[in-house]
């Protein structure tokens, strides 16, 4: 019996149990469905290992920046700040600074 024939019973069956009648026509149009579905690109994208995602290199100036401005909130009286990201993000009290470097613009050619 082949791959397809033993689905094709499998459906059959579950459906019976359910008493849900199928027709054979049917359960074949469904046991083709989930053979695609399984040798499908998608079925294959799945099985392969990802690589891990590498993280950002640090930039010395944006935690510089970050630092400055985290020592110039604590000396001018907010107690509550605390450094979210080091090169990005400072909170105090319900505010919160971002620190976002810009790309430099392209040439015209």
């Amino acid at each position: 019996m082949s791959k397809k024939e033993a689905l094709i019973e499998k459906i059959m069956k579950e459906f019976e149990a359910d008493g849900e009648p199928v027709t054979r026509e049917d359960a074949e149009v469904m046991a083709e469905m989930e053979l695609k579905a399984n040798t499908g690109a998608i079925a294959k994208a799945d099985s392969k290992p990802r690589k891990p995602r590498r993280s950002p290199e640090k930039d010395p100036e944006k935690v510089a920046i970050i630092k400055e401005i985290y020592e110039f909130l604590l000396t001018s009286g907010k107690e509550d700040a605390t450094i979210v990201n080091e090169q990005r993000e400072i909170t105090f009290g319900s505010y919160s600074i971002q620190l976002i470097k810009h790309r430099p613009k392209k040439e015209d050619k």
